[in-house]
């Protein structure tokens, strides 16, 4: 069992190793450290965000794992640290099958009962997990996808060290702030507890499989859920090749394009009109088999996107394809994409320029991935933060593009997306689901409004009800009113003062005594408020 103390020691020699010492001594000044802390790094000599890629492949798994959602993040993160940790990998050696059988038989019972026969070597491993192929007394070849001894305990420490690491990061480095460290912390803790669960697993092959059932050609494995759970997941074995092995899938006889028209067809599909998608499409989580058919594998990352969202999303496509900037700002604006005024016309251009340079391209030689990263880069000079489900999907989009190319060097991205956004837009605007959302909105908005008119005339009983209204004419009418009242008030104090002084002249009597003095105050007070008048209207 690891201790976090025995894992903060582990932490600090990796990041002393690779040059960020002093990044202890300013996140933890107040700890007395041992000598080790204070050698030089051995690799300070190589590129900082090399380095930190290096760091992050010996922190282990759960460092892996954030990194790997980090680079997902294209909005938040310098392009050239995107480009380093697009390179992390969770592919590591399998454990003997010795560590691993008890963790199998917890679930599934003895193996000797369960399984005819189990091949102790693992055919695949990740940092996760290790996949063994066995046979079921039925005489079905399964997969069995075994988690890890000891894995939850050793993230879990690490979960608790990197929250402490970016409260200390958001207080001691004011300007790293805008990277939110508490919060991408917080989303990587969600999603990796949600990997650590093997049944969330299954349940999300199970949803994609029946959401692509009308999709032919496509599908996800069977799970066994007689023998399945939490840290086990049983499934059908398909034999095929990692879609990335051309020459492996010629020899089968396949039609290269026809996968890579499959697949394409397939995200977009799950991404615009079912709403929940497989989040890993890498090339080791996609299969073809002898039949043709394209196996999506491995769902513990997925996307998942609300209806409303969904048209938005739709929207930022439309406007990549058309060259649109309006639109992809009209979109971002939808999602609640908070941008500074000062920023919009600049923001602007750069967009304009980008978006319409798509349409020099001839077919084959439009790269999604270049601009995706060009688009990107502007979002991170602005600051501009998106939701992170948009982000998850253009990583999926890019991915599954750079497989279609790889299978289709003609394949080109606009031409291929354009005939199904208009195909899917067409076959949405009168679809059941989305008459029923509208009809729900309208229903909701109708039923509310008595309670809506209940509440203002409340606040109107009670004087709490306030209109506020704001107009440039509105206001240039308030201040010539205000000036004409104080032109009229100092009128109407000459004129007194004169009419005044007129009557005590007319007056036989001399002045003296109380009638002298009430004069003299009356003139005063006159000449003060006439003093008064004329500072008002110079204000």
């Amino acid at each position: 069992m690891i201790t976090r103390l025995k894992r903060y020691n582990q932490i600090a020699k990796v990041l002393v190793k690779y040059g960020f010492g002093i990044i202890l001594d300013q996140l933890y000044p107040e700890v007395s450290r041992p000598d080790f802390l204070r050698k030089k790094g051995e690799h300070e000599e190589s590129i900082v965000y090399t380095r930190i890629r290096m760091a992050i492949e010996e922190l282990g798994p759960t460092f892996v794992k954030l990194g790997q959602m980090m680079s997902t993040r294209r909005e938040l993160f310098p392009p050239p640290l995107i480009e380093e940790l697009l390179k992390l990998t969770d592919d590591v050696p399998a454990l003997p099958f010795q560590k691993v059988k008890t963790v199998i038989e917890e679930i599934c019972g003895p193996i000797s009962e369960t399984f005819q026969s189990f091949e102790e070597d693992a055919f695949a491993g990740a940092s996760l997990s290790q996949v063994h192929r066995a046979t079921l007394m039925d005489g079905s070849t399964v997969a069995v996808k075994v988690q890890r001894p000891g894995i939850r305990e050793i993230i879990e420490v690490d979960l608790k060290i990197l929250e402490s690491m970016a409260e200390r990061i958001e207080t001691t480095f004011q300007h790293l702030r805008m990277y939110n460290p508490i919060g991408i912390v917080q989303e990587f803790s969600v999603q990796i507890r949600k990997e650590l669960d093997f049944v969330r697993d299954g349940k999300n092959a199970d949803r994609i499989s029946k959401n692509m059932k009308n999709i032919s050609g496509v599908r996800a494995p069977k799970i066994i859920w007689e023998y399945s759970g939490s840290r086990v997941l049983v499934m059908e074995y398909i034999k095929g090749v990692r879609v990335d092995d051309v020459d492996a899938i010629r020899e089968l006889g396949i039609d290269l394009k026809e996968i890579s028209e499959k697949g394409f067809a397939a995200y977009l599909n799950q991404i615009l009109v079912d709403g929940f998608f497989h989040g890993d499409p890498h090339p080791g989580n996609l299969m073809v088999t002898p039949d043709g058919e394209l196996v999506l594998l491995d769902f513990g990352n997925v996307g998942i996107i609300r209806p409303d969202r969904r048209d938005e999303f739709m929207r930022v496509l439309y406007a990549i394809v058309n060259s649109d900037v309006e639109m992809f700002l009209g979109a971002f604006d939808g999602l609640g994409v908070s941008i500074r005024e000062e920023d919009v016309d600049p923001l602007k251009d750069e967009l304009y320029v980008i978006l319409q340079e798509t349409r020099a391209y001839e077919l084959g030689q439009y790269d999604i991935e270049e601009s995706m990263r060009e688009i990107s880069g502007i979002l991170y000079r602005y600051r501009i933060q998106v939701p992170a489900n948009l982000m998850l999907m253009m990583k999926v989009i890019i991915m599954v593009e750079g497989i279609g190319v790889k299978l289709d060097p003609e394949f080109n991205f606009i031409s291929r997306v354009e005939p199904y956004l208009d195909e899917i837009v067409a076959d949405q605007l009168l679809s059941p689901e989305r008459i029923e959302r509208a009809s729900r909105k309208v229903a909701s908005d109708v039923l509310g409004l008595p309670q809506a008119l209940n509440e203002s005339l409340k606040r109107l009983a009670e004087g709490r009800l306030r209109v506020e209204m704001s107009d440039p004419e509105l206001k240039r009418v308030e201040q010539s009113i205000d000036r004409a009242s104080y032109k009229l008030l100092l009128g109407m104090l000459v004129a007194a003062i004169i009419i005044g002084l007129s009557l005590v002249v007319a007056l036989e009597t001399p002045l003296s005594g109380w009638l002298l003095y009430g004069v003299i105050a009356g003139s005063g007070f006159a000449a003060l408020m006439v003093v008064y008048a004329l500072r008002s209207m110079g204000r």
